[in-house]
């Protein structure tokens, strides 16, 4: 039981894999990956579950060879969620202080102020993150307990799910005799493991590419000051080799991890691949120049909308530190060059670092948000399991003044 109590699990459940990992808290504060299993994701599309038969059945493989590797039972999860129902909003509230000193009560009270907003009905807080605090309009302020002053404002970044969405991951792990401990967007989750405290004070932008949807996170001055979801990702490029090379989405997926290219100029006119055919016919040899100009178009597609995206949100002009790409497509050939091409900022791969043990199994932008979600949870350790029937969000003062804490 005294190592089951220091087992921290994160299981993304994504459109393309299901990645369950497992990590041992040592003593030391240092997180050690014991255990991995991942299985191809059936029943999702675009990151919100459409069969939850197939779902579980994916999460039940998934989780069962990561207990098999780290010889652990496992009960409790962090689990990531994703979608084009994801909303972020930035949020403003203000109160006065009770005795002129900042208590944390008058945290809880303020922030309770700032996520009153319009939310629709069919949604529900993931995530409140705060960004600063102003005392008698002094900003920058990011402990304010203890502090004197009469007037106390916030500004947070409030995001939201659909309920439908989060209580169908929850249902789906709880068929598999899991808690969800919490539920975590992945956006978030991937920057806890590929982001570094500096890119964040400096200002950047993550870009995590999935298989069904692109996941986007702005952060300044080491908050979070923007995210949003594009319903664009690897399974569309997937889908286009399928079409143009008229094979199968398994052989597709093979040879575009193999062979892909999203530069057709960095491609030699003479290298070819074997593409296999459907129905029993004979492979055709392919210029591999091809599949790049089959690529090399969705992900300029992609990165375009990014760059509106970015350019819409307002905070182009201040992300010093660039772009930082991760997901499993981020490993395509060519990936950073046509990002710095149409982005005109640096750019780099997020690897997940900051853990130890089986590090190089890890050691792959696949792996980021199954990392992020690990190292989410041992900060958060403390949250209760989440059910069907309670908020998605829980403590509300504990949650910022832990985000807070450790973001500082």
């Amino acid at each position: 039981m005294a190592r089951q109590n220091q087992i921290i699990v994160g299981l993304d459940i994504g459109t393309s894999k299901i990645a369950c990992i497992v990590a041992e808290a040592g003593s030391d504060g240092r997180l050690d990956i014991v255990g991995i299993g991942t299985h191809p994701s059936r029943g999702l599309r675009r990151g919100v579950v459409v069969n939850i038969e197939s779902t579980v059945e994916s999460i039940r493989l998934a989780v069962e060879e990561a207990e098999l590797m780290a010889d652990v039972e496992i009960k409790k999860v962090y689990a990531g969620i994703a979608g084009s129902h994801i909303r972020g909003y930035n949020s403003h509230g203000v109160v006065a202080t009770k005795n002129g000193e900042v208590t944390e009560e008058d945290v809880a009270r303020v922030v309770e102020a700032a996520k009153a907003m319009n939310i629709p009905a069919d949604q529900k807080i993931l995530h409140i993150i705060p960004q600063e605090y102003l005392i008698d309009r002094q900003d920058g302020i990011r402990e304010p307990v203890g502090m004197s002053g009469v007037r106390l404002e916030t500004r947070v970044h409030v995001i939201t799910g659909a309920v439908s969405s989060a209580q169908n991951i929850i249902k789906c792990c709880n068929r598999c005799d899991l808690d969800v401990t919490g539920m975590v967007l992945e956006q978030i989750a991937s920057s806890e493991s590929v982001l570094s405290q500096d890119e964040k004070d400096i200002g950047v932008m993550l870009v995590d590419i999935g298989g069904g949807t692109t996941d986007l996170a702005v952060f300044i001055d080491g908050a979070v000051r923007h995210t949003s979801v594009i319903p664009i990702g690897g399974d569309h490029l997937t889908n286009d080799l399928v079409a143009g090379l008229r094979t199968s989405a398994r052989e597709a997926t093979i040879l575009k991890e193999k062979y892909g290219s999203c530069m057709s100029s960095m491609v030699l006119p003479d290298e070819t691949v074997e593409v296999p055919r459907v129905g029993g016919r004979t492979p055709q040899a392919m210029p591999r120049q091809v599949m790049a100009q089959l690529l090399e178009p969705r992900m300029q597609e992609l990165f375009e909308l990014v760059r509106e995206e970015l350019e819409r949100s307002g905070y182009k002009e201040l992300v010093a530190a660039g772009i930082v790409l991760t997901g499993g497509s981020s490993l395509l050939n060519g990936v950073e060059e046509l990002a710095d091409e149409i982005f005109e900022l640096p750019v780099r791969i997020g690897r997940p670092s900051g853990v130890g043990g089986l590090v190089d199994v890890v050691n792959s932008p696949k792996f980021a948000t199954g990392v992020g979600l690990i190292q989410y949870g041992y900060r958060y350790r403390a949250e209760q399991p989440l059910h069907l029937d309670e908020p998605m969000l829980g403590g509300l003062w504990s949650s910022v003044r832990r985000w807070f804490g450790d973001s500082s």
